[in-house]
């Protein structure tokens, strides 16, 4: 099965950039505008909007959401980080060859770091697991153990008005099975059929039934999953738009939602580019959460400077080619990181975006 891992590559801010110049990001979004939505947020205005209502697949850019649940929960006491989970409750959301090699990735950094004891593994590395290698059995594990509608409550908690139900990543999956010989048409035409919230709803019965059958995933096909398939499974993620995720980022941004136990949390878990000593020497902090499939990319980005600016961002594209998928992922951070620290590149954006 041809599928990206639903991240990406995860690229940490370090360097200065040259002088300006064109941005590649800028003018792929020119060209393609239909396919990109872009909106930056400075110090709670917004300077840069382009298809902010558009609804986009978030692909793993959905688990910042996610990550928000464990960070209440954990913040509020109901269960303690360092408590350790065996590997093998995760493994049983892993299909392999569906997700990059971001779980056997995550797995083997842990190891070589020292953090499985006795096949085990403690909650707050699941959770950065899910963050920075965008491990789908992470997510799908921590989906289980936050419950699902508490996850999901927090799309109004947030006041995330454009948003799509969150249901478990790895379980559909097995909705694009062929058991009986039945054609690609029928069983696209069958799951087109569905509604957001039945596909939500069937989703997350099917993982269930992983979480209860360790055999059930030795079933799974992968070459029964077609390209269409690829593609229908893509465009049925969990979507929102840019305008939502940029005030998600505001939010968090401003430490203005959650408790500071929560907040404590969370940092570990999205922060993690703060552990980067070049970022320390121009940020406060900052997270980021990015996902991609072989259509989608996604990348929602907040960060306070070290003079108290505040800047987020939300950029998505969707329906684009395998191929533009890793450029544009390679772009990113340096388009990332002039916004953050050339002054008028945000000036330039917004004159470029004007003549479309």
């Amino acid at each position: 099965m041809v599928k990206r891992n639903l991240l990406g590559v995860v690229l940490l801010l370090c360097g200065f950039c040259t002088s300006a110049q064109t941005s590649p990001i800028v003018d792929f979004i020119k060209k393609n505008p239909n396919e990109s939505a872009l909106y930056i947020i400075k110090n709670d205005t917004a300077v840069v909007k382009h298809n902010e209502h558009v609804l986009m697949p978030l692909a793993s850019t959905v688990k910042l959401v996610v990550a928000i649940e464990f960070a209440k929960q954990s913040g509020a006491g109901v269960f303690d980080t360092a408590k350790y989970v065996a590997i093998s409750e995760l493994d049983k959301f892993y299909l392999p060859l569906t997700d990059g090699g971001a779980h056997p990735a995550w797995k083997k950094y842990t190891s070589e770091l020292g953090l499985i004891k006795n096949d085990s593994v403690r909650l707050i590395d699941i959770a950065r697991g899910m963050i920075m290698f965008s491990s789908n059995a992470n997510t799908d594990f921590l989906i289980g153990l936050l419950g699902i509608q508490n996850v999901n409550s927090n799309l109004k908690l947030l006041n995330l008005k454009d948003h799509t139900p969150i249901y478990p990543i790895v379980s559909p999956l097995f909705f694009y099975q062929n058991p009986k010989g039945k054609k690609e048409e029928v069983i696209l035409k069958s799951i087109l059929k569905m509604s957001d919230s039945e596909y939500a709803h069937y989703a997350y019965k099917m993982h269930l039934a992983m979480k209860a059958d360790n055999k059930l995933k030795a079933s799974f096909r992968p070459m029964d999953v077609t390209a269409a398939m690829q593609k229908m499974w893509s465009d049925r993620l969990p979507a929102s738009t840019v305008r939502t995720y940029a005030q998600l980022a505001n939010t968090l941004n401003k430490r203005a939602f959650l408790s500071k136990d929560a907040y404590g949390v969370l940092q570990r878990v999205v922060e993690f580019l703060m552990e980067n000593p070049n970022n320390i020497s121009f940020l406060q902090h900052a997270g980021m959460k990015g996902g991609s499939t072989s259509f989608v990319l996604t990348k929602c980005f907040y960060a306070t400077l070290t003079d108290g600016t505040r800047i987020e961002i939300a950029i998505f594209f969707n329906n684009i080619t395998y191929r533009e998928v890793n450029k544009l992922s390679a772009q990113l951070n340096d388009f990332e990181l002039r916004i953050l620290t050339e002054p008028n590149f945000i000036n330039e954006i917004q004159e470029e975006m004007k003549v479309q």
